[in-house]
């Protein structure tokens, strides 16, 4: 919306900085920020009025998650609003790219809200059902994944770029749809799952939205792709000052979800973000590179995914608990050291993911 301050601007006054995207993303970190530092209080004694007993804490889980029993869930609600907001003020409303993420964000996180009231609601772990979060997700991602091919530059289309090899795109076709449904679905979930301590899930969010906001500023100017020789796509620059705002709408929230927290994410935040970074490296035609990126999350997925497969199979369990961090709880590791080192994990994945860009 500030952009447009631009049009009075005759090209060396104050309000010529609003062209440039790093000084409009700077604005949504900041405001992001603010809007977190501002709305938590109210927000956090608003839903402990309305949920009384908090998110329910599961049975089967780690004994010491009882003591969080109480705790306020659906600080998701900060996190999204504090996103909306920052984007709206200061990214360009023009951009395709810019609604795309917008778009999978809020609806993501519409089906986290309903699942959250569902669970405080009936009081009990189980929300909406599955199966229909996952068709809903399916829905959500088949049309963000046909909007972002739409506005990708015709040798783009229908194709998976590869990190490395920097003149391979592997032509999909029409498969390519599914391969990105299954890519925003796959981060929303993986997500989700990872948020299971106080703090575990935001920053490694942060980090990897952080990492992606920087690939789509590199992959959305010209000069910078022909000296990294990686594949030009227009308009995608203008997700660095989405991936701001998230950054500094996830640091206000953190605030409040720092050990002991005193809000959890919810799946209102968890699925939205999980979901937003799905779309951003669809977007920007770096899928694998959020596998890199997100690495964390995939593991986090995989454990789930392997837990349940092999006990189907052998009556026996591979982890003490699933997804993996509450398999390190129940080896008696405190829950700090495990955000800690996990947050430490999801670093070095960044500088990876990040060295994709040069290395060719």
């Amino acid at each position: 919306m500030l952009y447009w301050l631009t049009a009075l601007s005759d090209g060396g006054d104050f309000f010529n900085l609003f062209r440039y995207i790093t000084f409009r993303a700077g604005g949504a970190f900041m405001t992001a920020l603010l809007f977190g530092f501002l709305f938590g209080p109210p927000l956090i004694n608003v839903l402990r009025r309305r949920q009384g007993k908090g998110q329910p804490i599961r049975e089967d889980g780690p004994e010491n998650h009882f003591e969080k029993a109480g705790t306020p869930t659906m600080g998701g609600l900060l996190i999204v609003g504090a996103l909306l907001t920052s984007t709206l003020l200061w990214a360009r409303l023009d951009n395709p790219f810019v609604w795309l993420v917008l778009f999978v964000t809020m609806s993501f996180a519409a089906i986290g809200f309903a699942d959250d009231y569902a669970k405080v609601r009936k009081q009990t772990t189980a929300g909406v059902p599955g199966k229909v979060r996952l068709l809903l997700g399916f829905v959500i991602s088949g049309v963000a994944a046909w909007w972002a091919t739409m506005y990708h530059p015709e040798a783009l289309q229908y194709r998976l770029a590869l990190p490395v090899f920097k003149d391979t795109l592997i032509n999909l076709g029409y498969l390519f749809i599914p391969f990105a449904i299954i890519v925003i679905v796959g981060a929303a979930n993986a997500v989700n799952l990872t948020d299971g301590l106080d703090g575990l899930a935001i920053m490694p969010v942060m980090i990897a939205a952080g990492t992606l906001g920087v690939i789509a500023y590199a992959v959305g100017r010209v000069d910078f792709t022909e000296y990294l020789d990686v594949h030009y796509v227009p308009g995608t620059g203008e997700v660095l000052i989405f991936t701001a705002g998230l950054f500094g709408g996830g640091l206000g929230f953190l605030w409040y979800n720092a050990p002991p927290a005193a809000v959890f994410m919810g799946d209102t935040g968890s699925l939205a973000l999980g979901g937003a970074l799905g779309a951003i490296a669809v977007a920007t035609k770096h899928e694998i590179v959020l596998a890199i990126v997100g690495g964390l999350f995939v593991v986090e997925a995989l454990s789930v995914i392997i837990q349940v497969l092999y006990f189907k199979r052998t009556g026996k369990r591979v982890f003490l608990m699933a997804p993996i961090h509450h398999h390190y709880e129940k080896k008696g590791w405190a829950e700090p050291q495990i955000v800690i080192r996990f947050w430490i994990i999801s670093l070095i994945l960044a500088m990876v993911g990040l060295a994709t860009l040069k290395v060719r």
